[in-house]
C-alpha cells in the first residue's frame, strides 16, 4: 500500500472514532435521565445510592455524574482535537501523528474503562467498539513512524529532561493516591476508599497497571536519551492534557451534584493538565520538517 494510501485510511478510521465518540459522548450528556435515584445495599453491605433511568441508568449517582462530566470534555475537546487532526494525518506529518495518537490514548483508556466499569447498558457494544478501534489506529499509526529516527526529528527545543521529570511526579502522584484508596478498601473501609457500591477499583487499577509504567517507561527512556522516549513522551503529554482535564470536568460535575468540590485534587490535575499542555506545545513545535 502507497503511503497516500495509508494516510488516507488511517485518516478515515480516526474520523469514524472521532465520530462514534461524539455520538457515544452526546448521548451521555443529553440523555443522563431524569436524576431519579434509588437506595441500594451491595453484597459488601455499602449503602448507596444509584440512577434509576436514563443511558447510565444502574449506575452509583457519583459515577453517573462524574460520567457526565467526562462525556462534556470528550464531546467539547477530545472529539474536535482528533478531527482537527485529520488533515496533517492525510498529509503524513510526524507532529498529527504524534499528536493523533495522543488522543487515541485518551479514548482507548475512556472507552476500555467504560466497558469495564459502567453497568450493562444499551452502549455497552459502542464501548468495546470504540477502544479496540483505538487500538488499532494507535498501532497503525506507529507503524508507519521511523522510530530509530525520531530524535533527529525533533529541534533542541524539545523538554526531554522537563518531559522527564514530569511523568516521575506524575506516577508519583497516582502510585499515592490509589495504593492509600486500595489500602483503605482493604482495611474495611469502603466508604473510604469510595467503591460507591461498585465491586472493585477499575480506574486505580487501570492507572496503576498502565499509567504509572508508561510514565516511568518514559521518564527513563528520555533520560538515557532512547528513541521510544521521543515517541512516548508527546503522547503521554496531550493525553495528559485530555485525561486530566476530563478528570477536574468530572470533580465539577460530581460538586453539582453533592453540593461540594473536592478542591485538592482539583486543584492537583488542573495543574497536571497545565503542565502536559505546556510540555506537549513545546515538544510538538519542536517537531522538524524533512
Amino acid at each position: 500500500m502507497s503511503a497516500g494510501r495509508t494516510f488516507n485510511g488511517i485518516a478515515a478510521l480516526c474520523l469514524a472514532i472521532a465520530l462514534a465518540a461524539g455520538v457515544a459522548a452526546a448521548i451521555g450528556v443529553f440523555d443522563r435521565g431524569s436524576g431519579a435515584t434509588a437506595s441500594a445495599v451491595s453484597i459488601r453491605g455499602e449503602q448507596f445510592t444509584y440512577a434509576t433511568d436514563g443511558i447510565y441508568a444502574f449506575n452509583p449517582e457519583r459515577v453517573v455524574a462524574e460520567g457526565v462530566g467526562w462525556d462534556v470534555i470528550t464531546l467539547i475537546f477530545a472529539v474536535p482535537a482528533l478531527l482537527l487532526a485529520l488533515p496533517s494525518l492525510r498529509r503524513g506529518s510526524l507532529g498529527g501523528r504524534l499528536f493523533a495518537v495522543g488522543i487515541l490514548a485518551y479514548f482507548f483508556y475512556q472507552y476500555m474503562m467504560y466497558a469495564m466499569f459502567w453497568a450493562l447498558g444499551p452502549l455497552f457494544p459502542l464501548f468495546i467498539v470504540l477502544y479496540a478501534a483505538a487500538a488499532s489506529a494507535i498501532v497503525w499509526i506507529v507503524s508507519t513512524i521511523d522510530v530509530a529516527g525520531l530524535p533527529r526529528r525533533f529541534s533542541a527545543g524539545f523538554p526531554r529532561k522537563g518531559m522527564a521529570v514530569f511523568s516521575v511526579l506524575v506516577a508519583l502522584m497516582l502510585l499515592v493516591m490509589w495504593t492509600q484508596r486500595i489500602a483503605t478498601g482493604l482495611s474495611g473501609d469502603l466508604a473510604g476508599a469510595s467503591l460507591l457500591g461498585m465491586p472493585t477499583l477499575t480506574v486505580q487499577a487501570m492507572d496503576l497497571g498502565m499509567l504509572v509504567p508508561l510514565a516511568i517507561a518514559t521518564a527513563v527512556l528520555l533520560l538515557r536519551s532512547k528513541s521510544w522516549g521521543y515517541l512516548l513522551a508527546p503522547v503521554f503529554a496531550v493525553k495528559g492534557v485530555t485525561m486530566s482535564g476530563a478528570i477536574c470536568a468530572m470533580l465539577v460535575s460530581a460538586a453539582l451534584t453533592e453540593g461540594s468540590l473536592e478542591v485538592v485534587p482539583f486543584v492537583m490535575f488542573a495543574a497536571v493538565a497545565a503542565a502536559s499542555g505546556v510540555l506537549a506545545w513545546r515538544m510538538l513545535r519542536s517537531v522538524q520538517t524533512v
